[in-house]
């Protein structure tokens, strides 16, 4: 399994971006596919996730009502809708799969089997 990130880069502040995570290799109908994010110096931390069957999506209360997660079944294509972005989310965005994951460890790094690369983003103030 592969996932590939695709849509970072520098927006100034109140801008909005939309990174894409692409997986190949196999496909999956349950577990959990999340975003997490790093910035220098601190943890990867989560951001949002969605169950990829039942479709809840949480949120990290840091970007809840600007950020949106949504999934592409034919596609195997998880979006992160970014709006209204602050200086604080500079960071580099990861997107993230566990097959077997259940709502409870959907903010857990530690659950996840698979991780992109990751996509910068950096907003400017």
């Amino acid at each position: 399994v592969q996932l590939v990130e695709s849509g970072g880069g520098m927006v100034q502040t109140g801008g909005s971006l939309r990174l894409s995570c692409a997986a190949s290799g196999r496909t999956f109908s349950e577990g959990n596919m999340a975003w997490f994010r790093q910035a220098p110096g601190k943890e990867r931390e989560f951001v949002a996730g969605i169950r990829l069957r039942g479709g809840s999506t949480p949120y990290a209360d840091s970007v809840k009502d600007r950020f949106t997660v949504s999934r592409d079944y034919a596609k195997s294509t998880v979006y992160l809708q970014m709006n209204s972005l602050k200086p604080e989310d500079t960071a580099v965005y990861y997107c993230a799969l566990s097959p077997r994951g259940i709502l409870s460890t959907i903010r857990v790094p530690s659950s996840y089997d698979y991780w992109g690369q990751g996509t910068l983003v950096t907003v400017s103030s």
